[in-house]
């Protein structure tokens, strides 16, 4: 069995690493190959692009890009046609993944989309493009299956992977420990609690944030202040912005960061989730290109921008969106998030959150989707012409 992955981000190849073992798992003689990370990577199979070539961020910078992203997508197209995949299993990264999507449906090559693109909060129209092109479309947040049931689509909630994750190498110093630890007491480093800093994976998440993030961390010395690296960035862009503040530069993965972390600064995306399965209380953050906003405040149609306020339908965590992100009103509310009953609030908060995330094996459940999709194909086909062409070969 032949599967061609796509994932565009670091959380796309975190996921699409945990799935591509959970596959290995069960079959041990799929072959991949891939779009991805250092995670992907290190489980096997051959690698095509690396994702620090891919993370474009806001509509502008897209548009800036425009030439060299369309170069990437006709690269893909070659590939995977001249690779015959029994299946294209891409992983969220939409604006991509969907014309890749509308591709190999053209040529008969089954789609399956692990991570929906966040349609239901903008752009919804494009779910009929979904329906159309997506064979197995594997949802992970448990609002997404009466979205999308309201335009007649069938999707699988599978729970979200990141419950999977927290079980991996650099989760905790023991692999496959349990869970994330409770709350830590904001007493470290000779009395100083930690605050952990993640201002994004993606370089111009970085150039938008980290400035703001390190002016309110030198203004706050009763806190150790450690900002998470991403591993598809080079330690430069970093030492750049933090300058001489007294700022560690926390290379050893942001999981455990946030294990030593009373309390967080996190751009907005998938790390504010990974923030609250670790139980550490945070403020979410979003600052990007003026123009990119003013488009897009035009165009989303949910209340939050938060995965955390998302899933609870509330605001259990502080945003702070553009002009209201700046050091005084970071440097209030990080204050505010070491009183006791705030604290207890946001852990309550924290309990619920899990619990509506489905719990753990999201990864081993998407890869049995996919194997079954695969076996479903194959039985189709046998029934149709008594061969076994395998999914590619479907009528």
């Amino acid at each position: 069995m032949k599967l061609y992955l796509i994932a565009g981000e670091a959380s796309g190849d975190l996921h699409g690493a945990n799935l591509m073992k959970a596959l290995k798992e069960r079959n041990p003689s799929v072959q991949f190959r891939f779009w991805g990370g250092d995670r992907m990577a290190a489980i096997g199979g051959t690698p095509v692009r690396h994702i620090r070539e891919l993370a474009f961020m806001g509509f502008v910078e897209v548009v800036r890009n425009l030439r060299r992203i369309l170069g990437f997508l006709d690269a893909a197209k070659a590939d995977v046609a001249a690779w015959k995949p029994d299946a294209l299993v891409l992983i969220d990264y939409p604006g991509f993944n969907m014309r890749m999507a509308r591709y190999a449906h053209s040529l008969g090559i089954p789609v399956v989309y692990y991570i929906s693109p966040q349609v239901w909060a903008w752009k919804q129209g494009r779910v009929e493009q979904l329906r159309q092109t997506v064979d197995l479309m594997l949802v992970v947040l448990p609002f997404e299956t009466e979205f999308y049931a309201r335009f007649g689509m069938e999707v699988h909630f599978v729970g979200h992977p990141l419950l999977d994750a927290l079980g991996a190498e650099d989760a905790s110093p023991e692999p496959g420990a349990e869970s994330p630890r409770k709350t830590p007491s904001p007493a470290d480093n000779l009395g100083k609690p930690w605050v952990a800093l993640l201002p994004g994976s993606r370089k111009q998440e970085i150039a938008h944030m980290l400035p703001i993030f390190v002016e309110t961390a030198q203004s706050l010395p009763q806190y150790q202040f450690a900002v998470a690296a991403a591993p598809s960035v080079d330690r430069s862009v970093y030492e750049e912005f933090i300058g001489q503040a007294p700022i560690e530069l926390w290379e050893q993965g942001s999981y455990s960061l946030l294990q030593k972390a009373s309390a967080a600064l996190v751009a907005s995306g998938t790390a504010t989730l990974e923030t609250a399965l670790f139980r550490v209380p945070q403020i979410v953050c979003y600052r990007a290109n003026p123009l990119s906003v003013w488009i897009a405040r035009r165009l989303i149609k949910v209340p939050y921008i938060s995965l955390v306020n998302l899933v609870l339908n509330r605001e259990a965590v502080k945003e702070l969106i553009q002009s209201d992100l700046h050091p005084k009103a970071l440097r209030q509310n990080l204050q505010g998030l070491f009183e006791d009953a705030k604290r207890k609030q946001i852990d309550q908060d924290y309990t619920a959150l899990a619990e509506a995330l489905g719990g753990p094996g999201a990864s081993h459940r998407a890869a049995r989707a996919v194997l079954e999709l695969f076996e479903t194909g194959r039985n189709r086909t046998r029934a149709l012409d008594g061969g076994d062409f395998g999914l590619g070969q479907r009528a």
